[in-house]
């Protein structure tokens, strides 16, 4: 059992919190408008926002169709510099005696204007980047950073990736070359010195501590990168040897992501702080200390450290750290560390949100009409019709099983041939209405029984979504994370349905069947009937790693973007708006030529002039449409 928290009917000012817990998640970027229209304010300033809903419109006009991801640029802004001054504040009020150097990790968004974005905001602290692999080392070399900021090199190396980080150094940058494993210190000594160069290094260190959540498997003693502690003794003595004490700038781990419970954190920071002191009292000048990511995003809203939330604030996460590693230090007689964060998911993830229009609904049971009881001529059916007439508030559970039982009984009859089509269809119609009254019953009701819970959940409609799930929300589908979802408008009318979001792909798995609720998961989201007009659904909090890991199932593409800018007096201009990739594309990523597939085409539609199967007038009209078709978008236009 458990208690009904929806019962009661609510004003149209609670409707956007009670139900959708906007201003849980939000973060103070998003708010509802007294029309009921979700809003936008980018720098946190109640006064400088829009509707979202005004934002599609200008797309719309545009000719820019949905489904569409909405950038907003100065989120970035506004994250960068509250990650900076908390860790600010807290240098400040424990009085640390080194300073705090952000890097972004590009494997959370790789795309070059949020990157660059990013890095403009973060000039003036100096903030730089993480790579993980020869791709991103490539890109960032290109992207103009602060020349007091870091480049930190982590992941697997091949000479290649080593050389160019290495040669970094020569085109403005502050590259640290970090070691996975043993193996990779001979590597860079190899060619190092080929290129006469002596690279800063660091050297990532596994802890037996480990983060929580979904990423927990990412740290202690069996995680997939890092060395041990008999491992780095080893390290550390064939640095000594290879006279590269000096060279030994940074210690690094990492936990985890999506870290969230604090607890966590403040254990691992205990034990890398132990780490750095103990290898400066070896002799080495160790300047950073790593503490790689992990800083979470409160996607449900609750404040708790439940997988989808966490139990800290950003201002927290600093003081923890800051504190902790000043308290270890001075213990220790050591001097502390410039201390590095590779924080990606709490600085992206609010600046983007997904737009999708619902496409159709499908209803379980619905369909036909109220039945004439005079063109009933089967007992099981009439007695269905009898529980439908009778059931109320008083009976309705044991009405209710005895539905369950006809219902049997109606397949059973059907499949030995006993009923006719109409018969069952009756039947059905009767089983579903019941189910609905018996629903509507069991919320009056101050505990409400669980049964009524999972039918309501069974009843639930299907919002057919014009978009990907594996495209525009992986993380969904692979690791059941929750994201918030909520109408663009309609905010202030109660809804009167509840359904899960199915995408446009031919798979079973392309579905949103989870949804933030503030005390537990819910099964179905309260949405509104669909009428003439479209009904939008924005997905929120998208903008950490849902464009890295996401992928063309079925040849559904990148989406239309719209990047806006809010002045000072409110007003949204267009920044920039990028088109998602089309037919020919995303065929391309596949193997297909265009103009191959082009020539192809004509082809057959020769033969088929040929046979007199066409006229040349269509042989013209249907080569033209076949290229309008591969450069047309790969969702739903109409």
């Amino acid at each position: 059992m458990r208690e009904l928290s929806q019962s009661l009917r609510m004003s149209p000012s609670e409707i956007p919190n009670r139900i959708y817990g906007v201003e849980n998640w939000g973060g103070g970027y998003f708010g509802v408008s007294e029309q009921g229209c979700l809003t936008v304010h980018p720098t946190r300033n109640p006064l400088m926002g829009v509707e979202i809903i005004s934002l599609v419109q200008i797309l719309l006009q545009r000719k820019v169709t949905p489904p569409f991801l909405l950038r907003f640029p100065q989120i970035l802004d506004t994250q960068i510099k509250e990650l900076h001054e908390a860790f600010r504040n807290s240098i400040a009020e424990f009085n640390y005696g080194a300073r705090h150097r952000a890097v972004f990790p590009m494997k959370v968004n790789q795309k070059k204007s949020v990157v660059e974005r990013l890095m403009a905001a973060g000039h003036k602290y100096e903030y730089g980047l993480e790579v993980g692999s020869k791709a991103e080392l490539a890109a960032a070399l290109s992207i103009s950073i602060h020349p007091n900021a870091l480049l930190v090199c982590n992941g697997m190396k091949d000479r290649r990736y080593l050389e160019w980080a290495i040669l970094a150094a020569k085109f403005g940058k502050n590259p640290i070359l970090v070691m996975e494993e043993i193996s990779d210190l001979k590597k860079i000594v190899a060619v190092s010195t080929a290129l006469g160069m002596r690279p800063h290094l660091g050297v990532r260190v596994r802890v037996f501590s480990r983060g929580t959540g979904k990423w927990e498997e990412s740290g202690g003693e069996t995680a997939k990168f890092g060395i041990n502690t008999i491992q780095l003794l080893d390290c550390l003595k064939l640095a000594s040897e290879q006279d590269l004490t000096r060279q030994l700038k940074m210690l690094h781990f990492h936990i985890g992501s999506q870290i969230t419970d604090i607890r966590r954190i403040k254990s691992a920071i205990k034990e890398a702080a132990r780490v750095y002191a103990k290898v400066r009292k070896l002799g080495f000048a160790i300047e950073y200390l790593n503490v790689g990511g992990g800083l979470g995003v409160d996607y449900d809203g609750s404040r708790t450290a439940s997988d989808c939330s966490v139990n800290y604030s950003m201002q927290e996460f600093a003081n923890d750290i800051v504190y902790t590693i000043n308290e270890i230090c001075q213990s220790e007689n050591v001097p502390p560390p410039t201390i590095v964060t590779e924080s990606g998911r709490a600085v992206t993830a609010h600046h983007a949100l997904f737009v999708t229009n619902v496409v159709r609904t499908l209803n379980p049971g619905l369909g036909g009409s109220e039945i004439d009881p005079a063109k009933v001529d089967s007992e099981v059916v009439r007695e269905m019709m009898d529980i439908y007439r009778e059931i109320n508030p008083k009976n309705f559970r044991e009405y209710y099983h005895d539905a369950l039982q006809h219902r049997e009984e109606l397949q059973s009859l059907f499949n030995l041939g006993y009923l006719n089509l109409q018969n069952r269809a009756q039947g059905e119609w009767l089983f579903w209405e019941i189910c609905r009254k018996a629903i509507k019953f069991s919320r009056t009701l101050k505990e409400r029984p669980e049964e009524f819970v999972d039918l309501e959940n069974v009843l639930a409609s299907k919002y057919i979504c014009n978009f990907s799930v594996f495209q525009s929300a992986p993380d969904s589908w692979a690791l059941d994370q929750l994201f918030p979802i909520v109408p663009l408008n309609r905010l202030t009318e109660e809804p009167t349905e509840r359904g899960t979001l199915c995408d446009i792909t031919c798979d079973s798995d392309g579905e949103i069947d989870k949804f933030v609720d503030l005390r537990d998961v819910k099964q179905a989201l309260e949405l509104h009937s669909v009428n003439q007009e479209p009904y939008y659904l924005a997905i929120f909090l998208v903008g950490a790693y849902q464009e890295s890991l996401r992928m063309n199932h079925n040849l559904l593409g990148s989406v239309n973007e719209g990047h806006f800018v809010i002045d000072d007096s409110g007003r949204p201009h267009i920044d920039k708006v990028i088109r998602g990739e089309s037919l020919g594309q995303v065929l391309a990523s596949a193997g297909y030529n265009s103009q191959d597939l082009l020539e192809d085409l004509k082809a057959r539609i020769q033969d088929a002039e040929a046979q007199s199967k066409i006229s040349a007038e269509e042989r013209e009209s249907l080569s033209a449409a076949y290229r309008s078709l591969l450069e047309s978008y790969t969702y739903l236009e109409d």
